[in-house]
């Protein structure tokens, strides 16, 4: 989606009034089958903005264009004061042309992401803070990430890649978002380094949401407590047949590409799962909420979502899975030299591991764990975010503390002068540090 004009969208927002909806706490392109742009988040100031209320155009400053994507353009901004001396404060905005969506089907994204916007309180998940609706915009402001995302970050790293004790810490704040998201029932479905921000703490905060699928269930899915005497059940129930090779085939790769042989049921030796554990067991996820939907981005699809075979929030262990990939190696796994041979890498062929650089060998077995192709028998699958933690690559972390970890990188105080001048608003030039 091309950005909207901004002498347009200056001309529109001037009687656009902004109504409150707050919650209770406060790229290098990739190819996507779904382009979804980077909802840029955290907070620069060291309080949580007041709830927004009554506030118009006037009232708003938009500073910097952050990035555009396949529904909206985000753009740093800056709620007015009316004295010098009060410290601004600055929010994303993302705003999106209503007509657009509408030509284009899709105005259902722009309201999942804002219900799930709504629903989140969590440390690693970004803030609603206000939404303004009109005839032709729709705009939701949220929290700015000072310290732009992972992929920029890894660019930046020594052989554009990061230790193994950073890989640690983003993927272990990451897994604690995905685990808060499945309690909500909601699967997330776009996790990759761009949506992955870096607050000014130097904590992370997940990101864009108009991916996301939201399961319509209305009772939360029951938590359950797990021991030796009553494991859980593999959920055997959903059907994941091999792609067809006849013409009618729900899989997109063309015939010629996908092989013969089930790539669901390999044929393998059992191999000892790492990280047993002894006690009973905490699991709050939903392992029922499915969807028929083809989207993400092509190297972080899962199997399932390639074949058409229907998926659950297992999906989200798989993109974690490549995510760690990616900080350890500078690529993903399957990438192919396009998205057709992406998409065939993705159900056909094995995982492989560089030589170099040199990876522990706890990080590739979870790794390996993770990018298991059945999604019955990927590792989170039927003990969601518990297993996980229990794998021998966390081994040390605090999951209750987290947050008061000493993070790999922390931004530089941002300073809002440095991006505005007295006459800039609206500027294309996206900031230079992202």
């Amino acid at each position: 989606m091309e950005p909207p004009c901004t002498d347009d969208l200056a001309d529109d927002l001037q009687s656009i009034s902004f109504n409150s909806t707050t919650t209770t706490a406060t790229d290098i392109n990739r190819s996507t089958s779904s382009s979804s742009e980077t909802t840029w988040t955290t907070a620069t100031h060291t309080s949580i903005p007041e709830p927004i209320t009554n506030l118009s155009y006037s009232d708003i400053r938009f500073i910097n264009r952050l990035g555009a994507g396949d529904i909206g353009s985000v753009y740093l901004s800056e709620i007015k004061r009316s004295s010098p001396s009060t410290s601004p404060v600055v929010f994303a905005a993302k705003v999106m042309d209503k007509r657009e969506l509408a030509s284009r089907n899709k105005q259902g994204r722009e309201k999942t992401e804002k219900e799930i916007l709504q629903m989140l309180d969590h440390p690693f998940l970004p803030t609603l803070y206000a939404s303004v609706e009109s005839p032709k915009w729709s705009c939701l402001l949220t929290e700015f990430c000072p310290g732009g995302d992972l992929h920029v970050l890894r660019q930046r790293q020594p052989g554009k890649r990061f230790p193994e004790s950073t890989v640690r810490f983003y993927a272990s704040e990451v897994v604690v978002a995905l685990e808060y998201l499945h309690m909500l029932d909601i699967i997330y479905r776009d996790l990759k380094p761009e949506n992955v921000l870096v607050r000014s703490d130097g904590h992370i905060m997940l990101t864009d949401f108009d991916l996301s699928l939201k399961s319509n269930i209305t009772a939360a899915t029951p938590a359950q407590i797990f021991t030796d005497d009553n494991p859980p059940l593999r959920p055997n129930h959903y059907p994941f047949d091999p792609p067809k090779l006849a013409s009618s085939s729900s899989c997109i790769i063309p015939n010629c590409i996908v092989p013969s042989v089930s790539c669901f049921n390999p044929k393998r030796k059992k191999k000892k799962k790492s990280g047993s554990h002894h006690g009973p067991q905490f699991v709050a996820e939903p392992v029922d909420v499915r969807s028929m939907s083809f989207v993400g981005t092509h190297e972080y699809l899962a199997p399932e979502i390639v074949s058409g075979d229907g998926h659950g929030n297992a999906v989200d262990w798989w993109t974690l899975g490549i995510f760690i990939f990616e900080l350890f190696y500078g690529v993903t796994p399957f990438r192919g030299v396009d998205n057709e041979l992406t998409l065939a890498n993705v159900v056909a062929r094995a995982l492989e591991f560089p030589k170099e650089p040199v990876v522990p060998a706890a990080a590739k077995d979870l790794i390996s764990q993770l990018l298991v192709k059945d999604p019955v028998r990927r590792l989170g699958s039927t003990m969601g975010a518990s297993a996980i933690k229990q794998h021998s690559f966390f081994d040390g972390v605090n999951w209750a503390l987290l947050r008061c970890m000493t993070p790999p990188f922390v931004p530089p105080p941002f300073n809002i002068r440095d991006v505005v001048s007295d006459d800039v608003c609206f500027d294309d030039t996206p900031v230079e540090y992202y």
